[in-house]
């Protein structure tokens, strides 16, 4: 299943802040049916049928079911980005 660093917790709750989603909100991490290796991260206001949800410490994350595949032994953390932005990190667990 997909972990959570501190820091990704902390750039979620960011994101989610600086939204007008609702409080059950979360971020989405979707597949592209175009590119398997390539992810989509878009706020939602809850999980679409079929989502699975990752909730650590108040902090949601719904993955598409390709996505979940995807991250299952992933770890998901942020990095510090130029100009003061945060990029979304995923590496191997372990």
């Amino acid at each position: 299943m997909l972990v959570l660093t501190d820091s990704a917790r902390t750039a979620i709750e960011s994101i989610l802040a600086g939204s007008s989603a609702a409080e059950a909100s979360g971020l989405r991490i979707s597949a592209n049916p175009e590119d398997a290796t390539a992810l989509r991260v878009d706020v939602a206001t809850g999980p679409s049928d079929g989502d699975t949800v990752i909730e650590d410490s108040g902090t949601r994350v719904f993955l598409q079911p390709a996505a979940a595949t995807i991250l299952d032994d992933k770890i998901l953390d942020a990095v510090p980005g130029p100009a003061g932005t945060v990029n979304l990190q995923v590496s191997p667990q372990g």
